[in-house]
């Protein structure tokens, strides 16, 4: 039996462990697996998107490199999968500083297991809805100096943060902390998605930390308020990637964001 860490429940779904199972991993339970398998029952190339999306995350850890961004923050970084955050900004930069977060626990200790012995990258268990507490940590044990820019990754985590937890805001505070030349980088779950889709994500995340809030592109493109949208702008992922992506019954936005 699969030793559950504590504060873990078995019982309930996580985000996080679902990703993984999409992604090929073995750190979930059978509650992510069935909450994976009655998606894929009805969109089964959502496998596929789970790939879009981390493919997503990493190309806009490029897109800051290339400008010149030394500093990574991974907000709702999920189970550790190779290639990761660090290992992409380490290609050009083997000083990058870079530091994951999530609120699960299961994923706290494998970050923390995987990571903990490098000198530039930290895993910190904390939630991203409480941005003063997180942006003190972040600055005072993970080494992030927010005088400078930094790249903020936000991917598969907005469509969790519910309308009465102010989602906008919440990200304008992480906004007001980052220096001139920061990026900000997320996906979002579409309101476009096909209906049944949304339907049943719906019923068997209700009451769970995995319950979604699809929203309208207008909505997730007001996220970006005080960045410079970059191109191709709010639009499913697959667009970020390579056009000859085939569309999925389930819609990410993506969109990646430069602070002047």
């Amino acid at each position: 039996m699969k030793r559950v860490p504590e504060g873990v429940s078995p019982l309930e779904p996580r985000s996080a462990r679902v990703f993984d199972y999409l992604l090929g991993g073995k750190d979930n339970y059978e509650v992510d697996r069935e909450f994976a398998h009655r998606i894929l029952a009805v969109a089964p190339e959502t496998r596929s998107l789970a790939w879009f999306s981390r493919n997503f995350l990493l190309e806009s850890v490029r897109i800051a490199r290339a400008a010149g961004v030394r500093q990574f923050v991974d907000l709702g970084s999920g189970i550790p999968t190779s290639p990761n955050v660090h290992e992409v900004a380490h290609e050009t930069d083997p000083g990058a500083r870079v530091a994951y977060v999530d609120n699960d626990p299961v994923v706290f200790v494998h970050c923390n297991a995987l990571m903990g012995n490098h000198p530039a990258v930290t895993a910190l268990h904390a939630d991203v809805r409480h941005p003063e507490v997180l942006l003190e940590r972040l600055e005072s044990e993970s080494g992030i100096d927010f005088a400078q820019p930094v790249a903020i990754m936000m991917v598969g985590v907005l469509h969790f943060v519910m309308d009465d937890e102010n989602p906008a805001e919440l990200v304008a505070r992480y906004r007001d902390a980052m220096a001139p030349g920061s990026y900000l980088a997320f996906t979002h779950g579409a309101d476009i998605s096909h209906p049944e889709i949304i339907a049943r994500t719906s019923a068997d995340a209700m009451d769970t930390s995995a319950q979604v809030r699809y929203r309208s592109q207008a909505d997730v493109t007001s996220f970006l308020d005080g960045f410079e949208q970059l191109e191709p702008g709010v639009v499913p992922l697959q667009q970020w990637l390579d056009d000859s992506l085939p569309e999925t019954k389930l819609v990410l936005y993506g969109a990646v964001g430069r602070k002047t």
